[in-house]
């Protein structure tokens, strides 16, 4: 009787698991092309340039099939506001994740690189990002706690 109960138990599992099989499919098929197409974001957090100040921006972007972005923000540190254009290079890895190398210039002039890891989830239709580095055109490497939110406004697929 006792073997009956576990082989039972064994089938259930085996069945469950194979069930979740196109659901494991369908969560990995994330790809530059999928995540193509018009952003909007915010982000804020704390840069540390020696001493805490607190950043927050909004902005949007444009990324190609081929991980090329470009676009424009509006960023704030310590209540200092000014608007910024942003170039950067992504990459998406087929489990909706991936990392960018963002440059952002103000007036034309380079003022400091990002690299940030990329989560996206909600059919690739949102965008969740952590700050990883931040260093100045002058090569200062500045300590930076800082988080993106974003959504698609629109597709190229």
């Amino acid at each position: 009787m006792k073997r009956n109960w576990v082989h039972a138990v064994l089938m259930i599992a085996s069945y469950w698991m194979a069930s979740m099989l196109p659901l494991q499919a369908q969560a990995a098929r994330c790809s530059q092309g999928l995540v193509a197409g018009n952003w909007s974001y915010t982000y804020n957090g704390t840069i540390y340039a020696p001493d805490a100040a607190l950043i927050a921006a909004v902005g949007h972007f444009h990324q190609d099939a081929k991980g090329n972005v470009t676009g424009s923000q509006t960023h704030t540190i310590a209540g200092l506001t000014e608007v910024e254009d942003i170039t950067a290079t992504a990459a998406v890895k087929s489990d909706c994740t991936g990392s960018a190398t963002i440059n952002v210039y103000f007036e034309g002039t380079l003022m400091r690189t990002t690299t940030v890891n990329i989560a996206y989830d909600n059919d690739a239709n949102h965008v969740r990002m952590i700050f990883t580095s931040l260093t100045l055109s002058d090569g200062t490497v500045l300590p930076v706690v800082a988080t993106l939110d974003g959504n698609r406004v629109l597709n190229e697929r």
